[in-house]
């Protein structure tokens, strides 16, 4: 688990084939992180996507990104920086909210611009994903926590609007955010099982009803 809120910016600096239709091995440079209390096997969000150490070095960390993983994100296998996390304890404060690290699903950004003092992101999410966002809620986009400011309605999805504040920028890796670039959204999960909740109820419903 973790909170949505980034810990350190990293870089992919190496990636290596596990072999023919495989994944791939990836090292990140990580000195600012604090790896000290890491160990093999602990989880770290690498873009938002929850990733499993499998080796430590001095000031980085290398993990195993299958097929899989990789059809469902962006950003990680490609050199660059990488927005990091590392799992929270349960004492710790929430300072962004409840983030599994399983990316949902990939956004396109649509605008990216400042206004004021802070810039505007527009993302266009997916369809599957429309129905989990909403104004004021949450939402993680490249492992960074934010709050959707407004949700608009499109026939194969919705775009979403978020405020970027100066911080949130100059700590992360959204400031090089480009229109067209895909990012790795997480909506948020009580969402989720409210969803499945409600849909089990209905079916439920459905079948009782079938039976009378």
């Amino acid at each position: 688990m973790f909170t949505g809120i980034v810990a350190s910016v990293g870089s992919i600096t190496h990636l290596e084939s596990l072999g023919l239709n495989a994944g791939w091995r990836v090292h990140v440079e990580a000195p600012t992180l604090g790896l000290g209390d890491v160990a093999v096997g602990d989880s770290i969000a690498v873009q938002g996507a929850c990733m499993t150490v499998v080796a430590l070095g001095p000031g980085g960390f290398d993990f195993d990104v299958s097929r899989e993983s990789l059809a469902r994100t962006v950003g990680l296998d490609v050199k660059g920086p990488v927005n990091l996390e590392k799992a929270m304890r349960l004492t710790d404060r929430v300072g962004g909210h409840l983030v599994s690290g399983h990316v949902d699903g990939v956004g396109t950004v649509v605008r990216f611009e400042p206004i004021a003092e802070s810039w505007l992101l527009d993302i266009s999410a997916p369809l599957p994903l429309a129905r989990y966002l909403v104004f004021k809620g949450s939402v993680t986009v490249n492992g960074v926590s934010l709050t959707i400011n407004k949700v608009a309605d499109v026939p194969d999805g919705c775009v979403i609007s978020l405020n970027l504040i100066p911080h949130t920028l100059a700590a992360t890796t959204l400031k090089a955010l480009v229109p067209g670039m895909g990012v790795n959204l997480e909506v948020d999960m009580i969402a989720r099982y409210l969803d499945r909740l409600r849909a089990v109820d209905a079916a439920a419903t459905v079948a009782g009803g079938a039976g009378v």
